[in-house]
């Protein structure tokens, strides 16, 4: 499969806080809010949803099309991404603005407090799909992550009106945006990847019940956190998929990321929807217990072991025989 990736390019500065937000917070007191947290650590890492995401299927083989804006800045950053197979011939470079910027603080419960400078991923509503589709030779899928939302919009119209397959995974966007918008991103959606708090919002926003929803989209993919991942599908029974053992939890940015390019190289490789959710699973798993988003790495043997003590020898062989 030809996969494209939209969503934002960024650099991630992740700080750790040595406690627990929920005790510097005054229930009587939420609604003036003023704290600064003395943080511990810092460390200035890649990132990105568009990038994370084409990272972690280069990483499995596979060469994913990375669509999205950035700064002048973004040369070596590049230079990285090519290294792991990612072609980044699509990205925009803003020639006034820099990379998109994400600050995100994590407690000991891992509960994070972050921000995100959007730079030029503004400009990222400028690209057009098509010239993206004729360079490579046509589309078979494009995952639509969290970007500038008018670019959002745009690559869902237009893979709509091109009949081009596409994933729906608008994630921290669905804070800012209204429930028409939403709806829009969503209906006719090949897949829609959420979490379990981003599943509740949409459904609130836009007034759509979890069965209409269902009847809108081909696949419904939901990460339940440590409880693992809910595949729906309308009139199939519901898969479940639990997490493989992690070794260590160190830093949960990206995981979310890791797991939907698990995914799509499943897809990618005629997997079925419960393999391709087991092998995302494991590649979140690698996330979790590594600092930064695109840190980790892969060991074929020791990769595939893991798996198969997770999920079982069958589930390997299947994986195994993709895996390069």
């Amino acid at each position: 499969m030809r996969i494209a990736v939209t969503g934002s390019i960024a650099t991630d500065h992740l700080m750790t806080f040595p406690g627990r937000f929920a005790d510097q917070l005054v229930a009587d007191q939420l609604h003036t809010v003023s704290l600064s947290f003395l943080v511990d650590t810092l460390d200035i890492r890649r990132g990105g949803v568009g990038p994370n995401i084409c990272f972690g299927m280069g990483v499995l083989g596979l060469r994913p099309v990375l669509v999205g804006a950035a700064g002048a800045d973004f040369a070596e950053y590049r230079s990285w991404l090519e290294r792991y197979n990612v072609d980044t011939d699509s990205v925009r470079i803003s020639e006034v603005l820099h990379t998109a910027r994400f600050v995100c603080t994590t407690d000991d419960d891992h509960n994070q407090i972050a921000s995100f400078y959007t730079g030029a991923m503004s400009e990222a509503r400028q690209i057009e799909l098509r010239p993206v589709a004729d360079r490579v030779g046509g589309l078979d899928l494009v995952l639509i992550a969290a970007d500038d939302p008018d670019a959002m919009l745009r690559h869902t119209e237009e893979c709509r009106s091109r009949a081009i397959p596409f994933a729906a995974d608008p994630s921290q966007q669905l804070a800012r945006m209204d429930g028409d918008d939403i709806r829009i991103l969503v209906d006719g959606a090949a897949y829609l990847f959420t979490n379990e708090y981003e599943k509740a919002l949409i459904e609130t926003k836009t007034g759509w019940s979890a069965e209409q929803i269902l009847s809108k989209v081909g696949t419904r993919v939901t990460t339940l956190g440590s409880k693992g991942v809910l595949v729906e599908r309308g009139g199939e029974e519901p898969i479940t998929v639990s997490c493989a053992q992690e070794e260590r939890k160190v830093d949960p940015t990206g995981v979310g990321d890791a797991f939907r390019a698990g995914f799509l190289a499943g897809l990618s490789w005629e997997l079925s929807l419960e393999r391709s959710a087991q092998l995302g699973c494991m590649l979140a798993t690698l996330v979790i217990e590594t600092l930064g988003t695109q840190e980790y790495e892969l060991r074929r043997g020791q990769f595939m072991d893991r798996f198969a003590k997770a999920y079982g020898d069958d589930a390997a062989s299947e994986v195994r025989a993709h895996l390069v």
